[in-house]
């Protein structure tokens, strides 16, 4: 991702995708739906209504996957970036 004419920053690249998920946390008691928008083996970006009210660690939901535990390294608006655990 080119961010404002620099450049990207990642370690490993990143795949496009366009997956819905749930970020899930307080023992899996309480989800906010999210899409899944770039993905990795490391980490993924997430697109939320709003980032207001999500943990810096949770787990990220997908359908057919297991979850994978996650910790925020950056959001952006609508947008957050996280790192696999």
């Amino acid at each position: 991702m080119d961010v404002a004419g620099g450049s990207d920053r990642r370690r490993f690249p990143r795949r496009r995708v366009l997956k819905g998920a749930r970020i899930s946390f307080r023992g899996l008691r309480a989800a906010i739906d999210c899409t899944v928008r770039d993905l990795s083996e490391h980490g993924a970006r997430l697109i939320v209504e709003s980032p207001i009210g999500i943990p810096d660690r949770f787990d990220l939901v997908q359908p057919g996957c297991e979850p994978r535990f996650c910790r925020v390294v950056w959001r952006k608006a609508t947008q957050i970036g996280v790192a696999f655990i």
